[in-house]
């Protein structure tokens, strides 16, 4: 049984919203200004609040603040009930957090509506919370073990044989084995950078401050990390042929570690996915609206499907090509381009290949 917790200081009012919503298979609770309501949000925990605007000692637009900043009770739907609903005020309760409106006076049914509706989207929303949470547990437990053991597995097999071995083995042995040892560890030195990397891109979420100041930094010669960090990932893949540079003298709003990164990433990627042969075209332009880096292939393409459900720890297509990393890349530099104020665009189609938009705002160039 869904529990509703009706705030109003009318008691006529609260009456009735009881009395409709009981009769509805609803349990109601009641509270008769905003310090009451808050505290029973907190011990009760309801499905959803129906909350007056107009109330003495805390009004609405005060409770509603307090209850979103609140962790317990920051998430539950909370629907604001006023006689004046004049569009500064309803604009201004949105901005709090509010899900909705309801205008006084109602009806029974528009009352019930409005309460079913916001419920029923309450309940899509934690499904698709949930059916993603599943999909990142998944993603994680087949990807993981796999990217961690696969160069722990080259490591340990290879120094144990160089260990036991050494004398018997020819110097050209000893030297692959350790390119070998060396390209795991550069593997797993990269799986831990980007783990990193993507979880301090998560928490700078909630800390304005430091997206701010990164926000401050610059590369004044961004195309010298561009091209040097393309051309490093070409010689990586043995594709320097293939490599397209169109790069112009622009100075970036980003710290050269991240545009080195984000460089990385969207050509790795572009190489990965891609054929020898066919080529990986990298461009950094700017013009009066500002500066575009972008990394384009003609490599197998992703769905429009596979395109909206790029994120941390997705991989698609495991079982038809191998692939290394976590799928954090491409999240990545998403996460990178928006926390700087960029804008992040993909276009793919399966068999055409991929081509990744940064844009910046007025570049200094």
């Amino acid at each position: 049984m869904k529990k509703i917790l009706v705030i109003d200081d009318e008691p006529g009012l609260r009456e009735m919203v009881h009395a409709v919503l009981t009769r509805r298979g609803f349990a109601v609770i009641e509270a008769q200004d905003g310090r009451e309501g808050v505290e029973l949000a907190r011990q009760q925990h309801p499905d959803l609040i129906l909350c007056d605007i107009n109330m003495q000692h805390m009004n609405g637009y005060l409770t509603l603040a307090a209850l979103r900043e609140d962790p317990v009770t920051a998430t539950i739907p909370f629907i604001l009930m006023t006689g004046y609903a004049d569009p500064a005020g309803m604009r201004y309760g949105m901005e709090l957090g509010a899900d909705d409106y309801l205008p006084k006076p109602f009806t029974p049914e528009q009352l019930h509506a409005a309460v079913e509706a916001r419920l029923r989207k309450a309940q899509q929303i934690r499904e698709a919370a949930e059916r993603k949470l599943a999909d990142l547990r998944d993603s994680i437990s087949l990807a993981l073990p796999h990217e961690l053991r696969t160069p722990l597995n080259g490591i340990l097999a290879y120094a144990e044989l160089l260990a036991t071995d050494a004398a018997s083995l020819q110097p050209e042995e000893i030297a692959e084995m350790g390119q070998v040892i060396a390209e795991s560890g550069r593997r797993l030195v990269r799986l831990v950078e980007n783990f990193l990397i993507y979880a301090q891109l998560e928490l700078l979420e909630t800390e304005s401050e430091r997206v701010h100041a990164l926000r401050q930094k610059q590369t004044p010669q961004a195309h010298v990390v561009v091209e040097s960090r393309a051309r490093e990932v070409a010689q990586q893949y043995r594709r320097v042929a293939d490599l397209n540079l169109t790069v112009w003298p622009v100075a970036l709003p980003m710290a050269e570690e991240y545009l080195a990164r984000l460089t990385e990433e969207l050509v790795a990627n572009a190489f990965k996915f891609s054929k020898t042969g066919s080529p990986v075209e990298v461009s950094l332009v700017a013009d009066g609206q500002g500066a575009c880096l972008q990394v384009r292939d003609h490599g197998c393409g992703m769905t429009a499907e596979q395109v909206s459900r790029i994120g941390a720890y997705v991989q698609f297509n495991r079982k038809v090509r191998e692939q290394q990393g976590l799928g954090l890349g491409l999240a990545i530099c998403r996460r990178l381009t928006e926390v700087h104020g960029g804008v992040f665009q993909l276009e793919s189609r399966p068999g055409q290949g991929t081509t990744v938009t940064v844009r910046w705002g007025n570049p200094n160039t």
